[in-house]
């Protein structure tokens, strides 16, 4: 797993591309969780392949395991949390610019927040 892209919530590969989409895999290590944010250029289309946890996206919370699907509209606040037990998710994006930077983070445990966004929150 030699594209295997390590975070401080766990990790993500990318499985595949082309024109106007990206395929990953996800896990998010038990307890963890990624950063509340928002895409301005992707939707997200997730598939829970196995683990447990919570799906959040723009107000709605959704209990995530295996075979749980959730469309992320581009512009939607989002996060995935795992719970007792690694959360595997694939992610299907769908957009016009399908780049890591293309992330607004509002909230995050790992001190990875702008300024900006920080005043979105607020």
């Amino acid at each position: 797993m030699a594209n295997v892209v390590e975070r401080p919530w766990g990790w993500f590969e990318t499985l595949g591309a082309g024109d106007g989409y990206l395929v990953k895999r996800i896990c998010i290590r038990a307890g963890e969780r990624i950063s509340l944010q928002r895409h301005r250029h992707r939707l997200e289309h997730w598939v829970v392949v196995s683990g447990c946890g919570q799906l959040h996206c723009d107000g709605e919370d959704l209990e995530a395991r295996a075979g749980t699907t959730l469309l992320v509209p581009c512009g939607a606040i989002h996060r995935a949390s795992a719970g007792a037990e690694d959360l595997v998710i694939v992610e299907v994006q769908r957009g016009t610019e399908l780049r890591e930077d293309d992330i607004e983070r509002l909230e995050d445990d790992y001190q990875r927040i702008s300024v900006q966004a920080a005043a979105v929150v607020s």
